[in-house]
């Protein structure tokens, strides 16, 4: 053994080791990122399961001593959403109720002498109606009655067929049970309005008994005529679609196409009293 240490190829295998720890050296502190990174590449997964272990911990320590913090903050939280909540609600129903104070007097202001109800609610529809009746939340309690007119700032909706104490029903004028009496606002020509289950199919009815040599066009308004005294007069009903000549060759029909089409619905109005006001329904 000692004469290996001392014999030529020691000494080259020593020469040849001090030269590598020397290239070695030289690289780490000439570029000291080429160890670092060949050392984070090595050591990179174990770092990373030592910060997701750590990670864990903490928050579960957290969790266990600040649980009464938390759980107060969340309180807190529930009762803040709650109270907000309350105040959306009643911001929408003061807005609403405005709405509908805003409605009632553009109503009042268009149509002087008319008594008119409190805002109705649909509250329902009859199943199955070709016509689209349906169900409001006043009734004789409010002063509501039988054969009272059904409007909305837009137009004339319908007439109230049956009037119980709390609630009403309303049956639409596209209904074949109604017939009012109309006429056209730009040339004063008056007809009868009819309704059909093949008319309300296409959301419309037709203006009967109009004259060969009428001036209507498409487009034109017609409103209530007024004279049987179940319905005030100039309340908006419509506007005018195709016209054509009657059956019988001796008239024109029209057809109506109403400003107001019940299944669209939510708030109405029920003319309770108006100026000229007299007995029956239009319907009967």
């Amino acid at each position: 053994m000692k004469e290996f240490f001392k014999s030529k190829r020691f000494k080259v295998i020593l020469c040849l080791a001090a030269f590598a720890v020397g290239i070695m050296i030289y690289a780490a502190v000439s570029s000291p990122t080429l160890i670092s990174s060949g050392l984070g590449a090595v050591l990179s997964p174990f770092q990373r399961a030592s910060e997701a272990v750590s990670s864990w911990v903490s928050e579960n320590l957290d969790m266990l001593f600040n649980s009464r913090d938390y759980y107060d903050e969340n309180q807190r939280l529930k009762e803040e959403i709650a109270e907000l909540t309350s105040q959306m609600v009643d911001y929408i129903e003061v807005k609403q109720e405005n709405e509908h104070l805003r409605e009632m007097v553009e109503l009042s202001e268009v149509s002087p002498g008319m008594e008119f109800s409190e805002p109705c609610t649909v509250i329902g529809r009859t199943a199955n109606d070709a016509f689209g009746s349906f169900f409001i939340d006043k009734g004789s309690m409010d002063g509501i009655s039988a054969g009272d007119p059904v409007v909305t700032k837009s137009g004339l909706v319908g007439f109230v067929s049956e009037a119980d104490y709390t609630y009403s029903r309303v049956t639409p004028i596209l209904s074949n049970e109604l017939s009012i009496g109309v006429y056209c606002v730009r040339t004063g020509e008056i007809g009868v309005t009819e309704g059909s289950y093949a008319l309300a199919d296409e959301d419309c009815m037709r203006m009967l008994y109009v004259p060969l040599e009428c001036l209507l066009t498409e487009g034109d308004i017609i409103v209530t005529s007024g004279y049987s005294g179940v319905v005030p007069k100039d309340i908006v009903v419509g506007r005018v679609g195709e016209i054509e000549i009657a059956s019988n060759g001796l008239s024109k029909t029209a057809i109506i196409y109403p400003a107001v089409l019940p299944d669209e619905l939510k708030t109405v109005y029920v003319i309770v009293d108006f100026d000229g006001k007299g007995s029956g329904y239009e319907g009967e």
